[in-house]
C-alpha cells in the first residue's frame, strides 16, 4: 500500500507492548537511521490508519516510508531494502 507521507520521515507505528516494535527501533537506532515513533495507544487517528493498512488488524510495527510506500511487521532486512530504494 503506498499513501502520501507529507513529512517525508521515517514513520514507525508501535505500542508499549509490542516486542517486534522495540527491536526494529533498537535495529533502527543502531543503523543510525533517523525515524519518528507513533504510538497507537491513544491517538485514534493513528489506530485507524493501522486497522487501514494491515486489513483491518491492528497489526505493528508498521513503517511508513518517506516516498509513502507501508510495510507491514517488516524484518530489518525488509526496511534496509526498501531504504535502499
Amino acid at each position: 500500500m503506498s499513501m502520501t507521507n507529507s513529512s517525508g520521515e521515517l514513520l514507525v507505528y508501535t505500542t508499549v507492548t509490542c516486542g517486534q516494535c522495540w527491536f526494529l527501533k533498537l535495529w533502527l537506532k543502531r543503523q543510525g537511521i533517523p525515524y519518528r515513533e507513533i504510538g497507537i495507544e491513544n491517538d485514534a487517528e493513528a489506530r485507524q490508519f493501522v486497522r487501514r493498512v494491515a486489513d483491518g488488524y491492528m497489526s505493528v510495527p508498521i513503517v511508513v516510508l518517506p516516498d509513502g510506500r507501508t510495510l507491514v511487521e517488516p524484518t530489518h532486512a525488509q526496511v534496509q531494502a526498501a531504504l535502499a530504494r
